[in-house]
């Protein structure tokens, strides 16, 4: 493996841009979707969420790619974005037709797990703006040429959209690789996108994964998305064991040896509140454990894994030695679990915290 190259910030307006759906979240709170009278509303989406960490958290500059409506949604969703204090110039409006016929706001309802309940997610999300993205409609030399950026970032959620938004993301990629910016890719695959579609999702990230610099997917992912099996796990992805995963990394490795770094997010599960969460990175040839923390209590897991991504993008781009890199993704993401909504509340100190064996006692 090549060592990973990263553009100085000094001369690139942004240390990241994403390339994703922002979709309104709803969260009935305490409450199940089917039977609440009240949501809690929020901003989220996979490939944007990693965004708004590096801003919000790390205090990085960063941007998201994506399509909006201009109706009172549209103007929600960006009012939302602003307050993540995520650069909104690349967003492409798109007038509304009156009714959501052509185009809309997607809309995420999710509810948290508890106990023996795992959580749950209904997305209403068909057409949406940033689905109807397509190659031309963003000026990417503008972006990565005369802007600059240093990272990029894409995944699999955007990718199974709509039939555009795979040439798309490819023509983007493209682009940033002329221009030198590493590429990152989170495979989060969803059955329900894909229509549970094996060979077309295999098909779609294979061809991806050829211009994809930092590869990250959780225990499901790789073997979904690109067909790698790993050994050891039952139907439940249980009995998480490293070991097994770095058997597989190694048949990833040598089928994609452009990959300067895979990372795979490690969890098991004992209930919706009681995860054991760990990671492991493969770093320029060389693994890495992170640490483990045994019995997280969670709040609400969804973004956890985009959480895990922002924490150890920020460190790859800090030029932090691989291993603190891992570890500063495994504190965000479990920083992340403890709070409601996609996106992260955790400042830098409460991650190094964490790293630094803090405890949970009050703080005052």
């Amino acid at each position: 493996m090549n060592p990973l190259q990263v553009k100085s910030a000094s001369e690139c307006a942004y240390d990241l841009v994403s390339l994703g759906e922002v979709m309104l979240r709803f969260d009935p709170a305490d409450m199940r979707i089917k039977s609440t009278r009240s949501f809690n509303v929020w901003e989220g989406g996979g490939e944007y969420n990693v965004a708004r960490g590096l801003k919000r958290c790390f205090g990085m500059n960063t941007a998201i790619v994506t399509g909006l409506v201009r109706n009172d949604l549209g103007l929600l969703l960006e009012d939302l974005l602003h307050q993540g204090g995520v650069d909104t110039k690349y967003v492409r409006w798109f007038d509304y037709d009156g009714i959501g016929k052509n185009v809309r706001i997607g809309l995420n309802f999710t509810e948290r797990g508890y106990g023996i309940r795992g959580a749950l997610g209904v997305s209403d999300r068909a057409n949406s703006a940033a689905s109807q993205l397509k190659k031309g409609d963003i000026d990417w030399h503008q972006i990565f040429g005369k802007d600059g950026v240093r990272w990029f970032h894409c995944g699999g959620i955007y990718t199974a959209l709509s039939e555009t938004t795979p040439e798309f993301v490819i023509d983007a990629m493209q682009i940033a690789k002329q221009y030198g910016t590493v590429i990152s890719y989170d495979l989060n695959y969803r059955p329900s996108l894909w229509r549970r579609d094996l060979k077309k999702a295999q098909a779609v990230n294979r061809e991806i994964a050829q211009y994809v610099d930092v590869m990250i997917g959780n225990e499901e992912d790789f073997t979904a998305c690109l067909g790698f099996h790993v050994d050891g796990l039952d139907a439940n992805i249980s009995g998480l064991d490293s070991s097994n995963f770095k058997k597989m990394l190694d048949k990833v490795q040598t089928e994609y040896p452009h990959f300067k770094a895979i990372a795979t997010t490690l969890r098991e599960v004992y209930s919706a509140n009681d995860n054991d969460w760990a990671a492991l990175l493969c770093y320029e040839g060389e693994y890495y454990d992170s640490i483990k923390l045994e019995h997280l209590a969670i709040y609400d897991r969804v973004g956890g894994g985009d959480s895990f991504a922002s924490g150890l993008i920020y460190g790859l781009l800090s030029g932090k030695d691989p291993q603190s890199a891992l570890n500063y993704g495994v504190a965000h993401g479990a920083l992340a679990m403890t709070t409601p909504g996609d996106t992260s509340m955790a400042s830098l100190h409460e991650v190094e915290h964490i790293l630094k064996g803090g405890n949970a006692r009050v703080s005052r």
